[in-house]
C-alpha cells in the first residue's frame, strides 16, 4: 500500500509530465486566487481608512459645520433669509451644552489660513481657534508646555501652541517655549509644542490637512484678532451686529462669513446619535431662524454607511473571485476525468497488483489538489502584483494581511478537493478486469 510520501511524489510526477496542459488547467484558479487576495486587501484597507477617519472625528461626536453663503446659493435656497442668522457662533455651542442633556462636552472652533514668520523663517499653516474642551475631544499630547486655558479663553491672550511640524519650520532646532512668532498680522507667545501625530488619516479634526501644521489659539483671540473679511455694500455701508463673542459686519445682500467653522459635540455613552443630531439641528435651526447655513454629520452613521457600501463591495468582488474559481475547477475537473480515461488501462495494473480503490482515489485526488495548490501559488504572487500595482497607481489603500494569504490560499485548496472528487472517485469504481483490456 502507498504511504503519503509517494502518493505526493506521483502526483507531482503526473503533473509535471503535462506542463502546458496542466498550466491551462489552473489559469481560473490562479485569476481566482488572485481576485480574491486583491479583494480582500482593498476590503482592509479601506476599513482601516474609515476606521482612522472616523476615530479622528470621534465615533460618538456629532459635527456641526457652517454652510457658506455660496453652498446655500447652490442648494437653492431663498437668499432673502440668509441675512438672518449670524452663522454658527459660540453662543450655538453654549446653548448646545445648556440645553442637551445628552452631551457630555461641546467644543467649538474656527479656522484661518495664515502665514506664520519667525525669525527669518516663514510658511503657510492652519491656525485653529479653540476651547481647551479641544484636548477633551480629540486625541492631544503636548511635547513641551501647556494648551489652552480658560484664563486664556477670557482675557484673550496672544498665546498659541504649535505643531510639531511647524515648530521645526519656524524654530529650527532652536527652543520654541516663550517665544514669539507672527500669525498674519498678529504677535503670538508660544505656550505649548504638540507631539507628532501620525500621517496615516487623510482628515484630522477639524479639517483636511496635515495636522503637524496647525497652530491653536484661543478661539475668542481668534474671532478678535483675525475676525472675518466683511462684505460692503455699493455704498460702503456697513451694518453691524454684536454676538458671538465679537463683532460681525454685513449689508443687506451679503453676510459675513460665520465666526465658527465647526462645533463638535461629544455624547454621552448612552445617547443615541441619530436622534441626538436631529435635536441638535432643531436647536440651531430655532437658533438660526431657519436658516440652513450648518450642516449636522454623525461619525457613528457615516461609518454604518461606509460599512454597508463595503459589504456591497466585497459581495461583487466575492462573485468575481468565484466565477473565475467556478472555471477554474471545471477546467481541473475536465482534465483529471480526461485524464482517468487516458490512464485507464494503468488504473487496471494497479487495481491487479493490490492497490485499492481507496489508494486509487487518494492518487487522483492528490493530482487535483496539486493542480489547485499551483494555481492557488501563482494567484498568491497575481494577487500580491494586483496589490501593489492598485497601491500604486490607483492610490488606493491596500492592507495585505496574512489572514487574506491563507483564506485565499485555503479556497485554492478547497476547489481542489471539491471539483477533483468525482473524477478519483470514477477512476476508483473502474472494474480492474475491463481496465486491463482496455486500449
Amino acid at each position: 500500500m502507498l504511504n503519503l510520501s509517494e502518493i505526493i511524489e506521483m502526483s507531482l510526477q503526473s503533473v509535471l509530465a503535462h506542463k502546458v496542459r496542466s498550466m491551462l488547467t489552473v489559469l481560473g484558479v490562479v485569476f481566482g486566487v488572485g481576485a480574491v487576495v486583491a479583494m480582500l486587501s482593498i476590503g482592509e484597507g479601506a476599513r482601516q481608512e474609515t476606521m482612522e477617519q472616523i476615530s479622528v472625528m470621534g465615533l460618538h461626536n456629532i459635527i456641526v459645520k457652517a454652510v457658506s453663503e455660496e453652498a446655500q446659493k447652490e442648494r437653492g435656497k431663498d437668499q432673502s433669509k440668509v441675512t438672518n442668522s449670524l452663522g454658527l457662533t459660540t453662543k450655538d455651542a453654549d446653548a448646545i451644552l445648556s440645553e442637551c442633556t445628552f452631551a457630555e462636552a461641546v467644543e467649538a472652533n474656527a479656522e484661518h489660513h495664515k502665514h506664520a514668520f519667525h525669525g527669518g523663517e516663514h510658511t503657510d499653516l492652519m491656525v485653529l481657534g479653540v476651547t481647551p474642551t479641544y484636548t477633551v475631544l480629540y486625541p492631544t499630547t503636548l511635547k513641551e508646555g501647556r494648551f489652552i486655558s480658560s484664563a486664556d479663553m477670557q482675557s484673550m491672550a496672544n498665546y498659541c501652541v504649535i505643531g510639531s511640524t511647524a515648530r521645526r519650520k519656524l524654530f529650527q532646532f532652536g527652543p520654541a517655549l516663550g517665544e514669539h512668532l507672527k500669525l498674519g498680522d498678529e504677535w503670538f507667545t508660544v505656550i505649548g509644542v504638540m507631539e507628532e501625530k501620525a500621517h496615516e488619516a487623510k482628515y484630522s479634526s477639524p479639517g483636511e490637512r496635515d495636522p503637524n501644521m496647525d497652530v491653536y489659539v484661543p478661539v475668542t483671540t481668534s474671532e478678535t484678532k483675525f475676525g472675518r473679511e466683511k462684505d460692503k455694500d455699493d455704498n460702503g455701508g456697513n451694518v453691524t451686529i454684536f454676538g458671538g463673542g465679537g463683532m460681525y459686519s454685513f449689508n443687506g445682500s451679503n453676510k459675513a462669513s460665520p465666526p465658527i467653522d465647526q462645533i463638535t459635540v461629544k455624547l454621552k455613552a448612552d445617547a443615541d446619535a441619530g436622534e441626538s443630531a436631529a435635536i441638535i439641528s432643531r436647536i440651531l435651526t430655532r437658533r438660526h431662524n431657519k436658516v440652513e447655513d450648518f450642516a449636522v454629520t454623525v461619525p457613528e452613521e457615516l461609518l454604518r454607511q461606509s460599512q454597508a457600501t463595503q459589504r456591497i463591495f466585497n459581495i461583487v468582488m466575492l462573485a468575481i473571485a468565484s466565477i473565475s474559481l467556478l472555471v477554474g475547477g471545471i477546467g481541473i475537473m475536465n482534465i483529471m476525468l480526461a485524464s482517468v480515461l487516458e490512464r485507464t488501462r494503468e488504473i487496471g495494473i494497479r487495481r491487479a497488483l493490490g492497490a485499492t480503490a481507496r489508494v486509487v482515489t487518494s492518487q487522483f485526488l492528490a493530482e487535483a489538489v496539486m493542480l489547485s495548490m499551483s494555481g492557488g501559488i501563482m494567484g498568491l504572487i497575481l494577487g500580491y502584483a494586483m496589490t501593489r500595482a492598485i497601491s500604486m497607481y490607483a492610490e488606493w489603500r491596500t492592507v495585505l494581511t496574512p489572514i487574506s494569504m491563507i483564506v485565499a490560499f485555503g479556497v485554492s485548496v478547497a476547489t481542489g478537493i471539491a471539483f477533483g472528487y468525482y473524477p478519483a472517485r470514477q477512476a476508483a469504481r473502474k472494474d480492474p478486469i475491463e481496465s486491463l483490456r482496455y486500449e
